[in-house]
């Protein structure tokens, strides 16, 4: 997301910090920001900016490793993407390929497009 502008990580901070307050007062926005003077367009502002970077950043999943009850071919590898799509990987995969391919299948995983009336295709 280029703006033109440099980030500025203080103002950020700050902004983070006054959404997590109004949060967690209970409070309107309206009577939130009158107390101390902020425009309400500033909070609903800062508080798309802020949700939308938060959507951009790199998410971490938990993984749960388990043993091989009976493992299709030794050193094999299988990734269980995060809406359940596995991807099986033979011994002397390559790396760089393997990265690129499961990029986007997490890509799509976000955002599934589907045609009217195609249902999505299994992958194993």
């Amino acid at each position: 997301m280029a703006t033109g502008r440099a980030r500025d990580e203080r103002r950020e901070q700050q902004w983070r910090q006054r959404i997590n307050q109004w949060q967690a007062s209970g409070l309107s926005v309206r009577v939130f920001c009158a107390r101390p003077g902020l425009p309400t367009v500033s909070l609903y502002h800062w508080r798309r900016v802020l949700e939308r970077r938060a959507a951009e950043a790199p998410a971490f999943v938990p993984v749960q490793v388990v043993g091989d009850v009976a493992p299709a071919q030794p050193s094999a590898l299988e990734v269980v993407l995060v809406d359940g799509r596995r991807v099986r990987v033979a011994a002397g995969f390559d790396a760089v390929t393997l990265r690129r391919v499961l990029a986007v299948l997490e890509e799509t995983a976000i955002q599934p497009v589907l045609l009217s009336g195609a249902t999505p295709a299994s992958t194993e």
